[in-house]
């Protein structure tokens, strides 16, 4: 499953289900999709999801396959908050211009 960030003053985001799930439960929301965010909401959740990066963002966002794992040991799965950083972006933006985040 893929999931669709929108937000009228940022281009759309797209993740892959699973870690958008995990960062919106990061943010205090229940994960469901589809979703939203009011303007008003959108401050508070871009300063739990920071907090939250700060404790769990060196963690994989996704388990490598183990195929992968062996065919190259050195190998590293990109980060929580690697993953977060454009949906840290599209909040800002919205935070800043007082607008509503909505994913589907």
């Amino acid at each position: 499953m893929l999931v669709t960030f929108h937000c009228p003053v940022y281009p759309d985001i797209v993740m892959f289900g699973d870690v958008a799930q995990r960062l919106l439960e990061l943010m205090g929301h229940s994960g469901t999709v589809p979703g939203a965010l009011a303007a008003d909401d959108v401050p508070a959740a871009l300063a739990r999801l920071r907090r939250a990066l700060e404790e769990h963002g060196e963690e994989p966002a996704e388990e490598l396959p183990p195929e992968e794992r062996e065919r190259d040991p050195q190998r590293r799965p990109v980060r929580l908050s690697q993953r977060a950083f454009p949906l840290l972006e599209l909040l800002e933006a919205a935070a800043a211009a007082g607008k509503p985040v909505s994913w589907r």
